[in-house]
């Protein structure tokens, strides 16, 4: 993490702390961040921990702050910022799905900038991402996160995965390189239950695939590390290799006694 990049994860630490005051429990940064770096589209990824709902004051303060640290643009710097709030009696002890008591990340700015409430819904990504924090999570105030979350069942972690597939592959075509590389940690994540970075998941599945299939995951890795510079304009067998790929998801998630 840069010097500014700091700064700029610092000033979002120093605005939930301000906006929270005692009913702030924890920060954890996660992400990029702690898994292999920030790369050239990662966000910085960040978990509040709040004592109780936030409420519309502290929400609207939140999210007018968090527009004006947060950069709106994934390739420029300040980076994008990616905050999640829960409640802890919400998520511990775990249930599925928990609660976001509030969730800021720039695909919502647009939203978000005509005074819409930020989305406050269970949230079935939630098992994922508490698994990522708890397994590497960086304690930016408060407990350490072992301390701060239960763990999720795996069981819970492959229905997370299976209720969002649907999801992810709607934005096949408009988010590309993000919904390739969060396919193949999908099914690293069902077959072995751990959240494990893009690029680690790229390459475990990558042996395993086609010359066609590995050539269209292959090209999302190489944009991810910055090795070239964008997807092809038309990306030959994209559309096969989703299928493939979110149905070896599913058939594994059928061994685990899951879908």
């Amino acid at each position: 993490m840069s010097a500014a990049e700091a700064a700029q994860e610092a000033a979002v630490v120093e605005l939930v702390r301000s906006v929270l005051g005692e009913e702030l429990v924890g920060i954890q940064r996660h992400g990029s961040a702690v898994h292999d770096g920030l790369r050239r589209f990662s966000d910085l990824d960040l978990l509040v921990v709040a004592r109780r709902a936030t409420g519309p004051a502290r929400r609207r303060a939140l999210v007018e702050g968090l527009l004006g640290l947060s950069g709106p643009e994934p390739d420029a710097r300040p980076r994008p910022v990616e905050l999640t709030v829960v409640v802890a009696g919400e998520v511990r002890p775990w249930r599925y799905p928990s609660r976001v008591d509030l969730q800021y990340g720039e695909w919502l700015r647009a939203e978000l900038t005509t005074g819409a409430a930020p989305p406050s819904d269970p949230d079935p990504d939630l098992a994922v991402l508490l698994t990522s924090v708890r397994e590497r999570g960086v304690a930016l105030a408060g407990p350490r996160a072992a301390d701060l979350l239960d763990p999720v069942p795996h069981g819970d972690l492959v229905r997370a995965v299976l209720d969002g597939l649907p999801g992810l592959l709607d934005e096949l075509h408009t988010d590309t390189r993000n919904v390739v590389l969060t396919l193949v940690r999908m099914l690293v994540t069902v077959r072995t239950g751990r959240i494990v970075p893009k690029t680690e998941a790229a390459d475990r599945v990558l042996a395993h695939l086609s010359e066609n299939h590995g050539s269209v995951l292959a090209h999302a890795r190489a944009v991810h590390t910055g090795e070239q510079e964008a997807l092809p304009a038309e990306l030959p067998g994209l559309d096969d290799f989703a299928a493939h790929v979110a149905a070896a998801i599913r058939k594994a998630a059928a061994r685990k006694g899951a879908g």
